[in-house]
C-alpha cells in the first residue's frame, strides 16, 4: 500500500470521525522518537503463506475458529485476540495494537521476541509513552495512518483487525483468512459498530486489491461500499 493510495480513504475516515490529521501527526512523532527502524525480514516468515487474520470477537472462542487459526501457516492478531489464542494453547507470529486494551501483552510479546505492531493515533499518546519504552526495540514495528516518517511505517488499515490484514498483504501473504470477526455483535458500542463498518469496507477493498474473496465477507459483499482502487 502505498501512501498516496491510502491518503483519500483516510481522509474519508478522518472526516467521518473527527479525526484531526494534526493529532495523528504528533502521536506519530512521539512514536517515532521511542523507536528504531524495524526490519520486516522478521516477518518473512509471511511471505507465500497462509495467514490468519485473529480479530477480537466473541467467536474466537469457538472451536472452529480456534482450529483455523491452529491450521494456518502464520497467525497475525489483533489486540486481546492474541490472549484468547494463548489461552487455548495457539502462539501468534505478529500482534497488531494500538495499546488500548492488554500492554502486559505487548511487553511479553517483545520480550519473547514476538513482532508486535504498535498503531500511534491522536487518542493514544500517553499510552505509547507509557508502553513503549518498556518493550524489546527490534521487536516493535511502529505504524501510523497519516504520512510515514523515520521509523514509523504505513501499511493501510484503521482497526486493529483490518491494519493486520493489510501487514500480511504488504509482507506477500498468499492467503488471507479471517477467525474471530464478528461484524454484527450487537454488544459493541455505536461507535465500535462504527468503526467495525469500516473494517468491513477496508476488508472488500483490500480483497478487490488482491482479486480475492475472504469468507469472512460472504454474503455481506454487494451491500458494501467500494472504495477506491488505486
Amino acid at each position: 500500500m502505498e501512501f498516496d493510495s491510502w491518503n483519500p480513504v483516510y481522509e474519508q475516515i478522518r472526516r467521518e470521525f473527527g479525526y484531526e490529521r494534526s493529532g495523528d501527526e504528533r502521536a506519530r512523532d512521539v512514536l517515532a522518537s521511542l523507536t528504531t527502524p524495524f526490519d520486516l525480514d522478521t516477518l518473512s516468515s509471511i511471505d507465500g503463506a497462509t495467514v490468519a487474520i485473529a480479530g477480537a470477537g466473541p467467536s474466537l472462542e469457538t472451536d472452529p475458529e480456534l482450529e483455523r487459526a491452529r491450521a494456518a501457516d502464520v497467525v497475525v492478531a489483533a489486540s486481546t485476540a492474541v490472549d484468547v489464542l494463548a489461552s487455548n494453547g495457539i502462539e501468534v507470529d505478529c500482534m497488531v495494537t494500538d495499546l488500548d486494551k492488554n500492554p502486559e501483552t505487548v511487553r511479553r510479546l517483545t520480550a519473547d521476541g514476538v513482532p508486535v505492531a504498535v498503531h500511534a493515533h491522536g487518542d493514544n499518546m500517553p499510552a505509547i509513552r507509557r508502553v513503549v519504552p518498556d518493550c524489546a526495540d527490534e521487536f516493535v514495528l511502529p505504524t501510523t495512518q497519516v504520512e510515514p516518517r523515520g521509523p514509523v511505517r504505513n501499511f493501510g488499515g484503521f482497526t486493529d483487525g483490518d491494519r493486520a490484514a493489510f501487514l500480511a498483504d504488504h509482507l506477500g501473504a498468499a492467503r488471507l483468512g479471517f477467525v474471530g470477526w464478528d461484524f454484527d455483535d450487537e454488544t459493541v458500542s455505536s461507535m465500535k459498530a462504527r468503526k467495525l463498518a469500516w473494517a468491513e469496507r477496508l476488508l472488500r477493498w483490500l480483497e478487490s486489491r488482491r482479486e480475492e474473496r475472504f469468507s469472512v465477507l460472504d454474503g455481506r459483499r454487494e451491500e458494501i461500499d467500494v472504495l477506491p482502487l488505486a
